[in-house]
């Protein structure tokens, strides 16, 4: 449940350290209403951050220990609507970089998963029980939205040309800020309120990230 892919090192760390400051800022539900946030102005609905959340709680329900695995998951809100937040600001940057992740990358990183844990059932199982506390997932689509944001990350990081040292680990996280910055970013307050000292929303447990760093994500144990 440890291996990490030696492509995808890159401190988190750090990475949110530097980027904090501009990565999330709060907004008003009455200027977005029914939206988790608004990224270069395209709306995360509250209705998708709620719909990915039930399927790990219906995914969860269905485990013997089910009761463990929802009280160690209290977070999982918080922490899809950083994901996703993430994620948007992941894809205009790989963009702008030139890097693009076909679905095909996406199914051949699944494959390779599936081998390295031993079958589709395995991966499922390790996504939705993941190592040290890292935030699970439940389904195919949360499943290729992580091994996607890998690809990306990793596509990035080659194309800046950085290595796992404070030089590059800051490069990545100007990228980040930077384009977050230009294309904006707002977060729905009831989620939280971002604390830029911790680099999470309030109340979150896991840095909105930290996936894509390889750090402790399911989806790196197949790399």
């Amino acid at each position: 449940m440890k291996r990490r892919s030696s492509a995808l090192s890159v401190s988190a760390a750090a990475v949110l350290a530097a980027a904090a400051p501009l990565l999330l800022t709060g907004c008003s539900t009455d200027a977005h209403p029914g939206a988790a946030a608004v990224v270069g102005g395209e709306r995360i609905a509250l209705a998708t951050v709620q719909s990915e959340v039930e399927a790990v709680r219906d995914a969860q329900r269905d485990r013997p220990e089910a009761d463990q695995l929802i009280a160690a998951s209290s977070g999982l809100t918080q922490e899809r609507v950083e994901f996703l937040v993430y994620l948007e600001v992941l894809e205009r940057a790989a963009d702008d970089a030139g890097v693009n992740v076909s679905r095909r990358d996406v199914q051949t990183a699944r494959a390779e998963a599936e081998r390295n844990l031993g079958g589709a059932d395995a991966l499922a199982q390790a996504a939705l029980m993941p190592a040290s506390g890292a935030t699970p997932l439940a389904g195919d689509e949360q499943i290729d939205q992580m091994l996607r944001s890998q690809l990306l990350f990793q596509g990035l990081a080659e194309r800046l040309g950085v290595t796992p040292d404070a030089a590059g680990v800051q490069r990545i996280a100007t990228v980040l800020a930077t384009t977050a910055e230009e294309i904006g970013v707002d977060v729905n307050p009831r989620f939280g309120e971002w604390d830029a000292e911790q680099v999470m929303l309030t109340d979150a447990t896991e840095p909105w990230l930290r996936a894509a760093s390889g750090e402790q994500a399911a989806v790196t144990l197949g790399g």
